[in-house]
């Protein structure tokens, strides 16, 4: 389950960049929009309204920055809009972490007996039994806490953001603050990073070591993906990315320092109610690889009740003697 955890990100950045690059090799001309296949109904249903309400916003706006804050304030908007969902849904994996934490030391039990010299497949089907019963008297999840529901509704939109400022000219060969949309932007490029670094500092405040150590790589590969793509199109998408960016600092800070507390208080009060189910220990591991080490321990037991028979039956006889 942590490998799940570990690399979920790194599979959206991974899809979204399946669906970059595949789209931009569809037509011979770029800036002609799609009209066929899913890129074409992304666009059609998704693309274009964004487009639309791009322009008139930038219209609203007015002056030379016009069409750069049109990209701004949709994006943020948008976020915000998806903002709720990812609270939930955070709220969901902070809950699955702390009682997580409590079942630890059990689980290391079972992870530790799994790595047992000469184990047997019976004895790995008992384990498993265990870990699947102490999910199910805790209440926890097997999948950690982890949906795809905000993945699969997040990744049509930021595709339709991307694809309504790319087949835009309007929106594209315009200038925000002096920093032209339509070439490659290192400024914007080197904000959006920085604002993703910011958003990964941020994540991990008061987070237990062990966990940090997990998410150092994600750490890493997060900024350079997004200088990556940042540097890899036009300064109209790395504003859009700045802008995205710019909304999960925000994200974070709430999930840090409002959220995560109110959780672990929460599941706190939970636990006094409700103690945490013990399922397994040390004793019952114990019995498990002795009872399965087989006939040998059960014939050598018979052997010395047998023998201690016997010897009860010599001193018998002795005293009959005497």
């Amino acid at each position: 389950m942590k490998k799940i955890k570990k690399y979920t990100g790194v599979l959206a950045l991974l899809v979204v960049a399946a669906l970059v690059l595949s789209a931009c090799g569809a037509t011979n001309n770029p800036n002609i929009a799609p009209h066929s296949g899913i890129y074409g109904w992304v666009y059609q249903w998704l693309g274009r309204p964004l487009q639309n309400i791009m322009i008139h916003t930038a219209h609203m706006v007015g002056g030379d920055n016009s069409a750069g804050w049109g990209i701004v304030i949709i994006t943020v908007v948008v976020r915000l809009i998806l903002m709720p969902l990812m609270l939930v849904q955070q709220n969901k994996s902070v809950r699955q972490q702390e009682k997580m934490a409590r079942l630890q030391p059990q689980m290391k039990l079972i992870q530790a007996a799994m790595k047992h010299k000469g184990i047997t497949p019976e004895q790995q089907m008992t384990l498993s039994g265990w870990q699947r019963e102490l999910y199910s008297k805790n209440e926890m999840s097997l999948t950690g806490g982890i949906g795809c529901l905000p993945l699969i509704i997040q990744l049509p939109i930021m595709w339709g953001i991307y694809q309504a400022v790319f087949y835009s000219p309007q929106l594209a060969h315009s200038t925000f603050f002096g920093i032209s949309l339509s070439q490659k932007s290192v400024v914007l490029a080197i904000i959006a990073t920085i604002f993703t670094v910011i958003q990964g500092y941020i994540s991990l405040i008061g987070i237990p070591e062990e966990q940090k150590k997990t998410m150092q790589s994600m750490m890493i590969f997060n900024p350079i993906m997004t200088l990556f793509f940042s540097l890899s199109f036009s300064g109209a998408l790395a504003l859009y990315w700045a802008a995205g960016n710019l909304v999960m600092i925000i994200q974070q800070v709430i999930v840090t320092f409002i959220l995560t507390p109110s959780v672990k208080k929460h599941v706190a009060d939970e636990l006094k109610d409700k103690p945490v189910e013990v399922v397994v220990t040390k004793e019952k591991v114990a019995d498990l690889f002795n009872t399965n080490s087989g006939n040998s321990t059960t014939s050598q037991a018979k052997k010395e009740l047998h023998q201690d028979l016997r010897n009860r039956n010599k001193g018998k006889q002795k005293q009959k003697h005497k």
